[in-house]
């Protein structure tokens, strides 16, 4: 009696993050990941890797949030033991930062978690452990 093993393609993890943190296709790295700011493509323009599958949900959000935080939160403790600053330095520099780091990074958090999830195979990525409840793409 011969068993048949099926082996899986590799995906890289590291490159596949990689990948997604430049906004591109994890499969080829070439094509666009995203359509608009943070809509994900449905398929990837050049090799047609499926992409809809990603669940990064609030994922993006949070990661910025926390990243952009901790700088700024360091940023306000140097400056306070350093020098004595006006209350409206915080103001004009760190709320526009505040606003502006987290939008900048949203889209390379955001295809970094898609490169993941592909990589690992999780949420639909692994062809042979569809959800049931999506509809059959074929």
């Amino acid at each position: 009696m011969g068993y048949q093993v099926k082996t899986l393609e590799e995906r890289p993890l590291g490159q596949a993050m990689w990948r997604g943190t430049l906004c591109k296709c994890p499969n080829c790295g070439e094509g666009k990941m995203f359509r608009a700011y943070l809509k994900v493509n449905d398929a990837c323009p050049e090799c047609g890797e499926e992409l809809h599958h990603h669940r990064a949900d609030d994922g993006p959000p949070y990661i910025a949030i926390m990243i952009v935080g901790h700088i700024l939160i360091f940023i306000m403790l140097h400056l306070e033991l350093v020098m004595q600053v006006n209350p409206l330095v915080y103001l004009y520099t760190l709320v526009p930062l505040a606003v502006v780091m987290p939008l900048a990074m949203l889209p390379s958090i955001k295809g970094f978690l898609v490169g993941l999830q592909w990589a690992n195979r999780m949420h639909g990525f692994d062809p042979d452990h569809r959800d049931p409840a999506l509809p059959d793409p074929r």
